[in-house]
């Protein structure tokens, strides 16, 4: 039974030809190294130093001995969701109760992950080449059963049954790294919280399209996005339903809309528009700002279940918007953009299918009574993916470096298309070593030999 594995050339092409993509994503996962949490998280802030960004509350100085060590605890406590217990070590200063406690309090907080995430966003941001150039972000949710009880959780039948729950809604980029997150009671129309997370983003560029499934994507949704820059693309359930809109300058000639004329057949108030597009204007500026927050104001535009004259005014606004989302969604020649958003959407539930993996602690239930608490830990959940999905990419990029020098050829969109969210290498459990081994400076740990025994190949680790 010796000797070295055959390979099934059906599957992977012929002698000289690109290697299929099944064979790259297989031969790559079992390249990565395996490593414990607290490795990964230590060798990623060699790399960047984000766990610099938690200072103090009082001096906004890090000048704590060993603060990394305790930093690093905390996450891995607050982020898998098992409490202070499975890392606490009275034998270790940086590991005692009572400064994990400390740091907790003083150190780990809204605006210290933000700033420790803007860190990993731009690190990622280096790493284009592996995971490609896909220019659309993406939103979405999480459900979380809440079995406390507290103000912040309502109750959802579909996913939490007689219990009680939260929402993780989060933005995610076209490099799977969490840009923005909030937490919302329930489970609301994504679009309404969405345009909040967007406005108060950790990092990253301004995102281009917007990427939702199956959010409230009525036409006044569709006019607020669309006068702060984004391309709302969200997936629509009843598309037969839909209207189709033409806007006509007032006093303009305008001339056949061909193929399409039929569809066509519903027009645009403009006047509403013109005559409101200053108060729009100011809107705009206004969630800009953080004056108002997007959610009170979307219900702020309707009263007794009629629109205001300015939401009236957005809703015309965003027909046009909507019908231009509509003819891509349906466009029976080019299906790149409807291909783009699924595949948007795809990399969203698996960063969702990591996240339940990492947090599962309590049965991923929340425990946290305050909402102050739950935005914490979520966020600690949030940085520790975006680590996770840094280091895989990184060694993701070595592992393609190894692969070309042992002469095999793969396609550019295969490589562009390889997950950094796989994760049959991370350990997650058992006991949590919190003592620093990373490699020397510059250096990445030994890729594995991808012809050894592998482990159970019915666990597929976080598939794109």
């Amino acid at each position: 039974m010796g000797g070295e594995p055959k390979l099934n050339v059906d599957k992977l092409g012929a002698l000289g030809e690109p290697k299929s993509l099944t064979w790259l994503r297989k031969r790559v996962e079992r390249m990565l190294p395996k490593i414990d949490l607290p490795d990964l998280l230590f060798e990623v802030n060699a790399w960047t130093g984000f766990l610099d960004a938690f200072a103090h509350l009082g001096d906004g100085t890090t000048r704590m001995k060993d603060l990394s060590t305790s930093a690093v605890a905390l996450l891995v406590s607050e982020a898998c969701n098992i409490g202070l217990a499975p890392v606490v070590n009275p034998g270790c200063e940086a590991l005692t109760r009572a400064r994990l406690v400390h740091v907790d309090q003083y150190y780990l907080r809204a605006d210290t992950i933000a700033a420790a995430n803007a860190a990993l966003i731009a690190a990622q941001a280096e790493h284009r080449e592996v995971l490609g150039r896909r220019a659309a972000r993406l939103g979405g949710r999480a459900a979380l059963r809440r079995p406390v009880r507290t103000v912040s959780a309502a109750p959802s039948p579909k996913y939490f049954g007689f219990k009680r729950g939260i929402t993780w809604l989060n933005a995610v980029n076209d490099q799977v790294a969490g840009i923005g997150q909030m937490v919302v009671p329930g489970t609301p129309r994504d679009s309404l919280h969405i345009l909040d997370a967007l406005l108060n983003l950790d990092g990253g560029v301004k995102p281009e399209m917007v990427a939702t499934d199956n959010a409230s994507y009525s036409d006044m949704v569709f006019g607020l996005f669309k006068i702060l820059g984004y391309h709302f693309s969200p997936r629509i359930r009843d598309l037969d339903d839909q209207r189709f809109w033409r806007a006509t300058m007032p006093g303009v000639e305008t001339g056949s809309y061909g193929a399409v004329e039929e569809l066509a057949r519903n027009r645009v108030n403009l006047n509403k528009v013109i005559t409101h597009w200053p108060d729009m204007l100011k809107v705009a500026g206004s969630l800009v700002t953080n004056q108002v927050r997007a959610y009170d104001l979307l219900r702020m535009f309707g009263r007794d279940g009629r629109p205001t004259p300015l939401g009236a005014a957005f809703a015309e606004y965003g027909r046009i918007a909507k019908t231009e989302h509509l003819l891509r969604v349906v466009d029976p020649v080019d299906d790149t953009y409807p291909r783009q958003m699924n595949r948007q959407l795809t990399v969203q539930e698996s960063r969702h299918k990591l996240a339940r993996d990492v947090c599962h602690g309590k049965r991923g239930t929340i425990h946290q009574a305050y909402r102050d608490g739950m935005e914490d830990q979520l966020g600690a959940l949030g940085l520790v993916l975006n680590a996770i999905v840094l280091w895989t990419t990184k060694y993701i990029d070595a592992a393609v470096a190894q692969v070309h020098a042992e002469g095999h050829e793969i396609r550019d969109e295969d490589i562009a298309r390889l997950s950094p969210l796989k994760h049959r290498n991370l350990n997650l459990l058992g006991r949590y070593s919190l003592t620093a081994s990373t490699p020397a400076a510059g250096a990445l740990r030994p890729l594995r030999d991808p012809d050894a025994p592998e482990m159970d190949e019915d666990d597929d680790g976080g598939q794109e």
